[in-house]
C-alpha cells in the first residue's frame, strides 16, 4: 500500500483492478462488525451500522446485475434477510458473483441504465468506486476501525468525483450535501468523503 500523498490523478483505462481493491477492503471491513454494533448511528445518516451493511450488499448485487444489462434503477436500496452474524458471508457470497459478472473485459463496453444516465461499463464501474470506498468509511468509522487504504485506489476515485461533483456547493436536487473542507495534505480518504459531505472527524464526536 502506498502512503504518500501524491498528486490526484485519474482511474486507469481498465477500472476494474481498483475497484476490486476496494471490494476487498469493503469486505474486510464488513467481515469485522461485531453484531453488537448494528444499532450503532454511522456518518450516514440515513442508516444505522445494520442498514449500512445491508446497503453494501445491495450496491454489490446491483453492480453485478447491470453488468448483465438489468438497469440499475428500482433496485431495493438495502438487504434485509441476513442474520446478525452472516454479513461477512454475505458480503464475500456477492462479491463472487460480482467478480464473475464483470471477469469478460467486454462488459467495460457495454451501455448501462443508472439513476443518473446511460454510460459505458467502464465508466459505470468507476464511479461505483467511490460509492464503495465512501461506504466502507462509514461503516468505519462507525465502528472503530481503520482500513488499510490504498491510496492509488482513493486517489483516482477522488478524481473521478471531483470531476462529477466539480462544484464545493451543490444545487438543490443533488443527492450530495456541500463539500466539507479538508487540508490538501489530508489523507486521500478523508479529501474523498470530504468532498461528498462527509466530516471526516465523524469519529470524534461519539
Amino acid at each position: 500500500m502506498t502512503t504518500t500523498n501524491a498528486p490526484d490523478r485519474p482511474l486507469t483505462i481498465d477500472p476494474r483492478p481498483a475497484f476490486f481493491s476496494a471490494v476487498r477492503t469493503a469486505c474486510d471491513t464488513v467481515a469485522a462488525v461485531s453484531p453488537a454494533r448494528l444499532s450503532d448511528p454511522t456518518p450516514c445518516t440515513e442508516f444505522d451500522v445494520r442498514a449500512l451493511l445491508g446497503h453494501l450488499v445491495a450496491v454489490f448485487r446491483r453492480v453485478t446485475s447491470v453488468a448483465a444489462g438489468v438497469p440499475a434503477i428500482g433496485h431495493a436500496p438495502l438487504v434485509t434477510d441476513v442474520p446478525d452474524d452472516g454479513w461477512g458471508a454475505a458480503a464475500r457470497a456477492a462479491v463472487r458473483e460480482l467478480t464473475e459478472a464483470w471477469a469478460d473485459p467486454a462488459v467495460l463496453q457495454r451501455e448501462m441504465v443508472l439513476p443518473f444516465g446511460t454510460l459505458p461499463g467502464a465508466a459505470a464501474l468507476a464511479g461505483y468506486t467511490g460509492e464503495v470506498l465512501t461506504h466502507t468509511w462509514d461503516l468505519a468509522v462507525a465502528t472503530g476501525q481503520s482500513p488499510d487504504w490504498d491510496d492509488e485506489v482513493v486517489s483516482g476515485a477522488l478524481a473521478a468525483i471531483r470531476g462529477k461533483l466539480p462544484a464545493a456547493t451543490r444545487p438543490p436536487g443533488v443527492p450530495f450535501a456541500d463539500a466539507v473542507p479538508a487540508p490538501a495534505d489530508a489523507p486521500f480518504i478523508d479529501r474523498l468523503v470530504a468532498w461528498q459531505g462527509r466530516d471526516p472527524n465523524w469519529r470524534r464526536r461519539f
